[in-house]
């Protein structure tokens, strides 16, 4: 439904403010700060020095600083991080996921939207809060960040229905993109095999940030072998870390194992088959290669 609208109570908002806040993120995170502006905003990860998934956000301007829109069970490691990393910086983090709330519709109701532009990242403002589309992929839709004793006034003023959470996991697990769990991924795999180039999240061009030297390698020696693909159970149940086989070779680990299963998969091996209906213990299964890819 185009005016259904989720209220993504499992994100959170932390802030970065003060006069180091853009070099301070700038060393940090996996894309450019610089494509954040007031009408641009950018996906992006923290990742440790050796490359590998630590955190995922979007970051948005706002005001003089930046909000951080990351999985709620992740924020309190990320502000902990943060702070680890800001020694003498001239920055103030703050979390404010008990006053600004993420909320979620379709890309569709987002160009009805006066203001709006058809290009991922893109942020205008509705009264004074953050429209965004999407900056992974604009078919999940735009997200509203807003305070929330003006969220529902907001919603009703853009004709917009509150629907069941669910539904975006739905959405965001067809289309192969991690809705939830993320802890589940951190230390399992390198960032760029969570496919975060196909989603905007690296920059290849910019200077030295965290885990930059592994991830610029990967790409520009084509060691890329292993992606983090959406899993479709036809049967049954997956169990978290369960190795996937197929003619006795292992091609991949399940590792979100709940509603919205994905695996790390050896996507180049040849007894990989995306047509094939894998077998588990407890159950069957599909991967999926969500079009976006071109594997």
């Amino acid at each position: 439904m185009n005016n259904s609208v989720y209220i993504l109570k499992d994100r959170a908002i932390i802030y970065i403010n003060g006069e180091d806040s853009k070099d301070f993120l700038q060393n940090l995170i996996s894309n450019d700060i610089n494509k954040v502006t007031d009408k641009s905003s950018c996906f992006a990860s923290l990742l440790t020095p050796q490359g590998k998934f630590l955190f995922e956000f979007i970051v948005v301007k706002h005001k003089s600083g930046y909000f951080i829109d990351c999985e709620k069970n992740q924020s309190d490691e990320i502000f902990k991080k943060l702070n680890i990393y800001k020694i003498r910086s001239k920055v103030e983090i703050l979390n404010l996921s008990n006053e600004f709330v993420v909320a979620s519709f379709s890309y569709k109701k987002y160009l009805s939207i006066e203001g709006s532009k058809d290009v991922e990242g893109f942020t205008f403002k509705y009264r004074e809060d953050p429209i965004i589309l999407d900056p992974r992929n604009k078919n999940l839709g735009a997200r509203l960040i807003i305070n929330l004793e003006k969220l529902y006034l907001s919603l009703k003023k853009l004709d917009l229905k509150d629907d069941k959470i669910e539904k975006y996991y739905i959405e965001s697990h067809k289309l192969g993109i991690v809705p939830k769990d993320l802890n589940k991924l951190q230390n399992k795999l390198f960032g760029i095999e969570c496919n975060f180039e196909e989603l905007n999240g690296i920059d290849f061009k910019k200077g030295c940030y965290v885990g930059q030297e592994n991830t610029a390698r990967i790409k520009l020696k084509n060691k890329l072998s292993k992606r983090l693909l959406p899993i479709k159970i036809i049967d049954g149940k997956l169990s978290e870390d369960e190795k996937i086989y197929n003619n006795e070779i292992e091609i991949g680990k399940v590792l979100i194992n709940d509603e919205y299963p994905f695996a790390l998969i050896k996507f180049l091996d040849k007894n990989f088959d995306k047509e094939q209906v894998f077998k588990s213990k407890n159950g069957k299964y599909k991967i999926l290669v969500p079009e976006w890819l071109n594997i």
